[in-house]
């Protein structure tokens, strides 16, 4: 009876586990998915190149939305089995609280060993191919940042306007910028036409132009100075206008765990970035143990009698995710700028929503009271019933 039941709430747990991993991880990407959508559409960038950065981009937020769908699940699974009398059923057969949460420590102890692979190996490789991947299509296609008949501010210093981009969409034809990347000076710089080179060492894109003219006007002059060219270069710094991509060093949230640990190791006195890979490092394995915390809480907070158990669940596990994130956010914060030890501020998030779910967990498995002590005659037949044949369809 044992097996059969721990193999039943196992399945209950699973299926609103995929719907809300489904929910959060669609919710969280449905920016980034329209951005996406607009380069194949508008900019025409294969499909099979944005199915390539979209892989890249999942790790990162399935590393979030992993947890909170685990949440959600043991609210909505918990929440389903307290309304149908279920529960009652099982502990009037001589189950306790932690037998009947067994299943749900075994659930999310997977939910933790996929966290825990998707923020140590997997989103570090994610981030770090999807900047190569971000230029790749810069390079073959490098008026991505640009569109006809706009002012375009992608790259810092510069506004530049296309009237028309020709075809496979490196010739450039009428165009006109803006170049304030030179403290007390301004250049506007007018070309017939132009193209674009990229140079895959430096990771930037040369605009470079042809039978044009520079106004130059500079601070406390009047009037201004023209220079008529025939070949003029202008660099795009692919650095700053596609995510701040680094070619010398890499971010901490780019580095292999390896890496990342002999970095910190060999970290310096007045190391600027060490604190930062420091706090990188905890965070790794801070955000995985959300699952088991999400379990512990998710589990007494499920089990309140409720009649609307879906919209409830859903409200109750967003006010937790919200908690527990901004708590996240600021602890992050604070280690980061050096206000807090690394070590406590990553992890009290954890420890304050354990403790809660702790005492909510234990107060639950007090009211529910010993195995089978005064829950028969609050056992309804209907109850009895639909257990057994679940029971019967999850043996």
């Amino acid at each position: 009876m044992g097996r059969t039941l721990h193999r039943y709430v196992f399945l209950q747990i699973l299926a609103p586990f995929a719907a809300g991993l489904a929910l959060f991880t669609f919710i969280l990407l449905i920016a980034r998915i329209m951005k996406l959508v607009e380069m194949v559409v508008n900019r025409g960038v294969p499909a099979l190149e944005i199915l390539r950065v979209f892989s890249y981009i999942l790790p990162a937020f399935l590393e979030v939305t992993v947890p909170m769908a685990l949440l959600l699940a043991c609210l909505l699974a918990c929440g389903r089995l307290s309304a149908d009398s279920e529960v009652t059923a099982m502990k009037a057969a001589g189950l306790s609280l932690y037998q009947i949460a067994a299943p749900v420590a075994a659930f999310a102890a997977l939910v933790f060993v996929v966290s825990l692979f998707l923020s140590l190996y997997a989103r570090p490789w994610g981030n770090s191919a999807l900047k190569t991947a971000i230029f790749d299509l810069a390079r073959t296609r490098a008026t991505v940042g640009l569109k006809e008949h706009v002012f375009n501010d992608e790259f810092k210093g510069l506004v530049i306007y296309v009237e028309k981009i020709e075809p496979p969409g490196s010739n450039l034809r009428r165009i006109l910028i803006s170049d304030r990347r030179q403290a007390g000076e301004e250049n506007t710089v007018v070309a017939k036409r132009g193209t674009l080179v990229a140079h895959e060492d430096t990771r930037s894109v040369n605009l470079r132009l042809f039978d044009g003219v520079i106004f130059t006007s500079r601070e406390g002059e009047q009037g201004y100075h023209k220079t008529d060219f025939n070949t003029y270069d202008v660099n795009l710094n692919l650095s700053e206008a596609l995510g701040q991509m680094e070619t010398r060093e890499r971010e901490p949230s780019e580095m292999p765990l390896r890496e990342l640990r002999e970095a910190v190791a060999a970290e310096r006195a007045g190391d600027q970035h060490g604190r930062a890979r420091r706090v990188e490092l905890a965070r790794r394995f801070s955000i995985p143990f959300a699952a088991l915390v999400f379990a512990v809480i998710g589990v007494p907070l499920g089990l309140q009698p409720v009649r609307a158990v879906r919209s409830r669940g859903l409200a109750v596990s967003l006010a937790i995710i919200l908690s527990y994130y901004l708590l996240l956010s600021a602890a992050e914060t604070l280690a980061t700028q050096g206000k807090a030890p690394i070590a406590l501020a990553m992890w009290t998030p954890n420890v304050v929503l354990a403790t809660i779910g702790s005492v909510l967990f234990f107060r639950q498995a007090q009211e529910l009271g010993n195995p089978g002590e005064g829950l028969s005659s609050r056992l309804t037949a209907g109850a009895r019933s639909r257990l057994a044949s679940a029971m019967r369809r999850a043996g």
